[in-house]
């Protein structure tokens, strides 16, 4: 399967990698392809610059995030929550049109000095506010509620636990649920029903960040326990 990647920050990154290990084709979408591959300096995380690393991945292509979205059959956002919209935007609707679009960003506010915030909850969603910009795409989401090694890796949390899923499309979640389960291993997805779900998948971050906090470390889940 042939899959558009939006965003080149660790998340893209980390899909990307296992996406192109598992035998698919992977383009990665950035805003400036020239500017992007100039970078020298490691990302905020620590992680070699984008050229550096797109080197050690002969699988995966870099383009703008227009070009990725043609070449893509399934289309996954994983640029920041803030940033998703004026992405998807360049990315162009003709090229969303129809795809499943899987969403696993979150709408994450930071200010200096200041508790993190969502740039929107309660009443919407980011998701939401995607599958309106774009309504003839098809918008899951999931993957939001873990880190990134654990989106591809979810062995590295032993036992049983659950990653989410939300959408108004009955057969575009079935798709991204076999990606899930076949491909990244996942032993639990629920389904948690329409697009309007994702309201609380993306307001269970700031609990997660508190967690994360708390633990030491981002390598952990929620188990449903009943």
């Amino acid at each position: 399967m042939k899959f558009g990647v939006l965003g080149t920050g660790v998340v893209g990154r980390t899909l990307s990698e296992k996406l192109a290990a598992l035998g698919h084709d992977v383009t990665m979408g950035t805003r400036n392809v020239e500017a992007a591959l100039a970078r020298t300096e490691p990302d905020r995380f620590g992680g070699p610059p984008l050229g550096e690393w797109l080197a050690a991945q002969e699988a995966v292509q870099l383009g703008t995030f227009e070009q990725a979205a043609a070449a893509g059959d399934v289309i996954i956002n994983a640029v920041a929550g803030t940033a998703s919209l004026d992405a998807l935007r360049a990315a162009g609707a003709e090229n969303l049109s129809g795809k499943v679009l899987v969403d696993i960003s979150n709408p994450l506010g930071f200010t200096p000095g200041e508790p993190m915030t969502l740039a929107v909850c309660n009443d919407d969603s980011l998701a939401e506010q995607i599958q309106r910009a774009f309504p003839e795409a098809r918008v899951v989401k999931t993957l939001n509620t873990v880190t990134a090694r654990l989106m591809v890796e979810p062995g590295l949390v032993p036992g049983e636990h659950s990653v989410f899923v939300s959408g108004d499309d009955t057969d575009a979640k079935a798709q991204v649920v076999r990606l899930l389960e076949d491909e990244f291993g996942w032993n639990s997805v629920i389904d948690l029903g329409d697009l309007t779900t994702a309201r609380s998948a993306e307001m269970f971050l700031p609990l997660w960040l508190n967690l994360m906090m708390v633990q030491g470390t981002p390598l952990f889940n929620v188990q449903i326990v009943k």
